[in-house]
């Protein structure tokens, strides 16, 4: 069952709104989603949270600048993901407009695992680096930052996740989620903490005297990829991330932006001219994770540096081809896992454990996420690993906290997880083959020990009705151009229609017409082709659609329920 919940708008922030000059359903929406004054609409740069302001970026910016000013070799390790590879790219291109002398490195999820461990460690020092500098990785790095140290290797680690009980003995650390740090902004993405060690960097290189002769870096240069990471981490999108992402979207808009990124728009099918946060999210950063999910990320941060037209189409082509794969392999594994879930009585279980021999060890976080999707509870999906090891990809619902769950688990059953880590919505861990039946039953016993039948009743909150008036082009191109995301979700709107028209497009998608009071509008309904009664009510967010050259409305259907 899915309960239909309306977000509650403040009317004092509401009327706030509309005395700053916004409109009813702009003021009626942004209320709901937290902004109390029109100040939190700003989209300056001027706007962001000074980067002094996060803890130890003015001794990064020190060491960085004497690394530079030394001519010392730096030697970037992400991680590989989107956020990883943007968070490469824009070390690696902003220390080189410093002057640095700087290479990336990225570890093969399927041989060296997440994170600097001390195997990456020994990969590295073949490069003979002086100094190491993490990105999107490292607060948990203990031993491969001791491993570093032992081989005379700084380490200087920029990261945004959560630490554990110990903190590596790096040379520096800037993390707003690090213990004692008091930055406002606990959401950066990872790329997000490297672009504010680069603000600080500049602003060392500034009291030195670097550039009382030659102009300095422009880093707004780097902000498409820092809007890419910051969306595709799906990080919450507060005040200073929604920033951060409309500065790179105007980039974008304006043609300003990488060749990557520009030629991944253009395989994606993206007009670049009305590039959306949206279109980061569903377009570009799938292709670019496809490398670190079914080869090396290498090749995303290759195509993120390209210098050149016909270099980057040549490598956002081998990832588009590449996502083509991934897609074709997900099918096949829903379709395994669709089998086995027919199987089961998934109404009397609080969460859904699944392994099968053949399935892709970089999908099957993605299977979860379908999974979890479709029936409402938490899932872990497992691949052979090799060695007798099953590698596993976890999905949460809002009422569990997935890495707590596995951790009150190992805690019962020592000896049954090997390693895992992980946050809220999201975890990864190791098991053994054989023991995938108990891990299975002990999670399940877990995790009904922690939420209830109700948590898992599936919520969906929407906006309330949109009025015939405001079912216009206009108000599909305002909401549109609306930074929207994790944390600051689209609107979803919810009406009563009727049924004029309907068929089924492509054997699964539904093209209907609607009518509201007088008007009739064009809908799409995604992934459904059983045809709907003749009055329905419907959860959907209202987009523009230009073909052939005319421009009009749709609906884009989330969620229907029979009106009578």
């Amino acid at each position: 069952m899915t309960k239909i919940v309306q977000r509650i708008s403040p009317p004092a922030s509401e009327q706030h709104l509309l005395a700053a000059g916004v409109t009813p359903l702009m003021a009626r929406l942004l209320a709901a989603r937290g902004i109390t004054k029109s100040a939190q609409l700003s989209a300056n740069l001027g706007d962001l949270l000074p980067p002094q302001t996060l803890t130890n970026n003015l001794q990064m910016a020190k060491l960085l600048a004497n690394a530079i000013a030394a001519n010392k070799k730096l030697l970037v390790i992400g991680d590989y993901d989107a956020d990883g590879a943007t968070a490469t790219a824009v070390a690696v291109k902003g220390l080189r407009m410093f002057g640095a002398k700087v290479d990336f490195l990225v570890p093969n999820r399927f041989e060296y695992g997440y994170g600097l461990t001390a195997e990456i460690v020994a990969l590295a020092a073949m490069q003979a680096p002086d100094i190491i500098i993490t990105v999107d990785n490292g607060i948990a790095s203990v031993d491969g930052v001791a491993a570093a140290n032992a081989l005379g290797m700084q380490v200087l680690i920029t990261d945004h996740h959560l630490p554990g009980q110990t903190t590596p003995e790096a040379a520096c650390i800037i993390n707003p989620n690090q213990y004692g740090c008091d930055f406002l902004s606990k959401n950066l993405a990872g790329v997000g903490v490297m672009f504010y060690g680069l603000l600080a960097l500049r602003a060392e290189l500034r009291t030195r005297g670097h550039y009382s002769d030659k102009v300095e870096p422009n880093l707004t240069e780097l902000l498409d990829l820092v809007a890419l990471g910051t969306v595709a981490d799906l990080v919450k999108l507060d005040d200073n991330n929604r920033i951060l992402v409309e500065q790179g979207l105007r980039r974008i808009r304006a043609g300003a932006c990488s060749q990557g990124l520009l030629a991944l728009l253009r395989v994606g099918g993206r007009q670049l001219q009305m590039c959306s946060a949206q279109d980061l999210g569903f377009y570009v950063g799938p292709r670019l994770n496809a490398a670190g999910r079914l080869e090396d990320m290498t090749l995303g941060i290759q195509c993120l540096l390209a210098e050149t037209e016909v270099e980057a189409m040549q490598i956002a082509q081998r990832l588009h081809d590449l996502n083509v794969k991934r897609r074709s392999i997900e099918a096949d594994m829903q379709d395994g896992a669709n089998l086995t879930l027919d199987d089961i009585d998934v109404s009397n279980q609080f969460s859904i454990s699944l392994f099968q021999p053949d399935w892709h060890q970089g999908v099957i976080g993605i299977l979860a996420s379908r999974i979890k999707e479709r029936y409402h509870r938490p899932v872990i999906a497992f691949a052979e690993a090799g060695g007798g090891l099953l590698k596993g990809s976890g999905r949460s619902i809002a009422s569990l906290h997935l890495r707590d769950a596995l951790d009150l688990l190992s805690k019962h059953q020592p000896d049954l997880i090997i390693k895992f880590g992980g946050h809220a919505m999201a975890a990864g861990l190791t098991i053994l083959q054989t023991d995938f039946e108990l891990f299975k039953r002990c999670f399940e016993a877990v995790v009904k020990s922690l939420i209830t039948e109700a948590d898992l009743e599936s919520i969906l909150e929407v906006d309330g009705g949109l009025s015939e008036q405001d079912m216009s082009y206009a108000t599909a191109e305002m909401l549109e151009n609306q930074v929207w995301g994790q944390g600051f979700v689209p609107p979803l709107f919810y009406n009563e229609f009727e049924v004029v028209n309907q068929r089924v497009l492509g054997e699964k998608h539904l093209k209907l017409s609607l009518k509201i009071n007088t008007i009739v509008l064009d809908a799409i309904y995604f992934n459904h082709a059983e045809f709907l009664p003749d009055v329905i009510k419907a959860a959907y967010q209202l987009q523009t659609n230009r073909y052939n050259g005319s421009q009009k409305v749709q609906l884009n259907l989330c969620f229907v329920a029979n009106s009578r």
